[in-house]
C-alpha cells in the first residue's frame, strides 16, 4: 500500500462526511508523479468542481514539502494531475455550507476549486496548505532579493 493512500485513507476515517470514492486510483497518481525527495505531509480527499450535486470528479489533494499535487484517475484509461507551486499560489478562500464545505485556491493562472469536503475537516486542511504556502512563498521572496 502506498503513503498517500494510508494517509488519505486516515483522513476518510477521522472526518467523515465527504464524497470521494477510489481513492487508490487517485492516490496511486500522486504517488507515480512525486519527484526524488518530495515529501507528502497532508493529503485529502474530495470533488474538484464547484457543484455540489457533481459527485463523479473526485479527487486527491496531496501537499508535500514542494507544491500542492492533484491527482484523479480516469474510469477507463488515463488520469489528471495538477500541480500548483508555491510561486503561484496567490490565496485560499473557504467556505461552509449546510452539509459540505469548499475550498478555492486562487493560483496566477486559474481557480482551482475542491469541493464537497467534510465540514470538520475545513479548518485542519486551510491550517496545512496556509502555513506550507506561507513559509515557501518567504523563501521564494528571499531568493529573488539575492539576486
Amino acid at each position: 500500500m502506498s503513503t498517500v493512500y494510508e494517509m488519505v485513507r486516515d483522513f476518510k476515517r477521522k472526518h467523515h462526511g465527504g464524497v470521494a470514492w477510489r481513492v487508490a486510483k487517485h492516490a496511486a497518481v500522486i504517488e507515480k508523479h512525486l519527484n526524488p525527495g518530495e515529501k507528502v505531509i497532508y493529503v485529502f480527499a474530495g470533488q474538484k468542481n464547484n457543484e455540489f450535486y457533481d459527485i463523479f470528479t473526485t479527487c486527491v489533494v496531496a501537499l508535500t514539502n514542494k507544491r500542492i499535487l492533484i491527482g484523479q484517475k480516469r474510469v477507463f484509461w488515463g488520469y489528471f494531475l495538477s500541480s500548483i507551486t508555491p510561486d503561484l499560489y496567490n490565496d485560499l478562500r473557504v467556505y461552509q455550507g449546510l452539509f459540505w464545505g469548499h475550498l478555492i485556491i486562487d493560483t496566477v493562472k486559474e481557480e482551482v476549486i475542491l469541493s464537497n469536503l467534510p465540514k470538520s475537516s475545513l479548518d485542519e486542511i486551510e491550517t496545512q496548505i496556509t502555513e506550507f504556502m506561507m513559509t515557501e512563498k518567504q523563501k521564494y521572496h528571499v531568493n529573488r532579493e539575492s539576486k
